[in-house]
């Protein structure tokens, strides 16, 4: 394998520049850039709030100083709460280029994207000067999420990409799975996977908050399209999602914008801490998946049953249809047919050495389908989250 090395020491599989809007004022201005330069590797991030959020500055800094990224336009109106002077020292001081245009400063709409495709052609400019130099798997970090199941997902998808996480495991890289609150009833017997006994507590609590959490918003992650696909309890559910784990011990829980800095498994945190707020979200997937690439995800695994065609900015997304007939109606759209299981054509193991070969070819440039097509989907909202601490994060930095 070969990877773009970037000035901090850390490698990507994409050569990515960011054009990030830091408030939704600022959103039609950005666009127009990335629109304007016309260029895959150019793309749009961005938050959409006025008001300030930790949360939100810490996963900016983090996605723009992702592995994959090699430089970052910020397009700030001027007048927003978000901090664009500590962003930009962030990405500076990893060593990538920036640059800053604030609207009330640069003249307005027109003036503002003229000056962002000039900054954008200096930056993509300076990507390619990028040293490409030779990546072990053991660099990869894997994310994993499930969208649109149905009653085949914990059949073939599922449990396929939980065979490759094993196998990756083994290879030393870094792999993580969520979501808590598509986990509850499976607490114990992850909390039993834990290196250590202090994560097995944590573990413990943090599907007990889920749990807690998703109660008092008044919904969960069991949706009518899950019932209409065949599933019938969240429990159900919470069992397929928790296949996509594999059979590999934990070695930590982590919150989005955490990075594992050691090889293994790790279990993502994405339930808000503290009390239901006005304006948190419920699950979404998109916004999941910005969370795992925030937390260095080179490559995210998305399984599905009733068919999703989401890819993500930033890293690359691979499908796992678990539905035969799904896939052969999204076939455009899916990179994987685990379906092949249920009909008696492969394996899960078979199914989870595709998806392990599959990983390898997109990190060696494959785009996967999401790419191809052009999806770069993302989503940041307000969120908060307090940190664990070292006890039961024992390889998190």
């Amino acid at each position: 394998m070969k990877g773009y090395l970037r000035k901090d020491g850390r490698k990507g599989i994409r050569n990515v520049i960011l054009v990030t809007y830091l408030v939704e004022c600022a959103h039609h201005v950005a666009r127009a850039i990335v629109n304007g330069s016309d260029q895959d590797d150019v793309q749009l991030i961005g938050f959409p709030g006025c008001y300030p959020n930790d949360y939100s500055l810490n996963i900016m800094e983090k996605l723009c100083t992702h592995p994959n990224v090699a430089g970052v336009l910020i397009v700030s109106l001027g007048c927003e709460g978000f901090n664009r002077e500590q962003l930009a020292n962030t990405i500076t001081a990893s060593g990538r280029d920036v640059e800053t245009l604030v609207i009330q400063k640069t003249g307005g709409t027109r003036k503002t994207i003229d000056a962002g495709l000039a900054s954008v052609k200096q930056l993509r400019q300076s990507a390619y000067q990028a040293e490409i130099v030779p990546m072990d798997i053991s660099e990869l970090v894997v994310g994993t999420i499930c969208g649109g199941s149905d009653g085949t997902s914990g059949i073939g998808a599922n449990p396929g990409v939980g065979v490759c996480f094993d196998k990756l495991i083994t290879d030393d890289a870094v792999c993580m799975f969520e979501e808590t609150g598509e986990l509850i009833g499976c607490e114990q017997i992850m909390a039993e996977r834990a290196i250590t006994p202090e994560l097995g507590v944590e573990i413990m609590k943090s599907v007990e908050k889920a749990e807690r959490y998703y109660t008092k918003m008044g919904y969960g992650s069991f949706a009518p399209g899950n019932a209409e696909g065949g599933l019938s309890t969240q429990e159900e559910k919470s069992m397929g999602a928790y296949a996509k784990s594999g059979s590999s011990k934990i070695h930590g829980l982590i919150k989005p914008g955490d990075i594992p800095t050691q090889g293994g498994l790790y279990l993502m945190d994405v339930v808000p801490d503290g009390e239901p707020m006005f304006g948190f979200p419920n699950i979404v997937d998109n916004a999941e998946i910005v969370e795992m690439i925030a937390s260095g995800s080179h490559i995210i695994l998305f399984t599905t049953g009733r068919g999703s065609v989401v890819g993500s900015a930033i890293s690359p997304v691979i499908k796992v249809c678990a539905n035969p007939e799904t896939y052969d109606n999204l076939s455009d759209d899916m990179d994987i047919n685990a379906g092949k299981v249920i009909k008696g054509e492969a394996s899960v193991d078979q199914v989870g050495e595709e998806i392990y070969q599959l990983v390898r070819e997109v990190a060696q440039g494959k785009p996967s389908k999401s790419e191809a097509l052009g999806h770069q989907e993302f989503v940041l909202t307000y969120k908060k989250f307090e940190a664990i601490g070292p006890t039961c994060l024992p390889t998190i930095r």
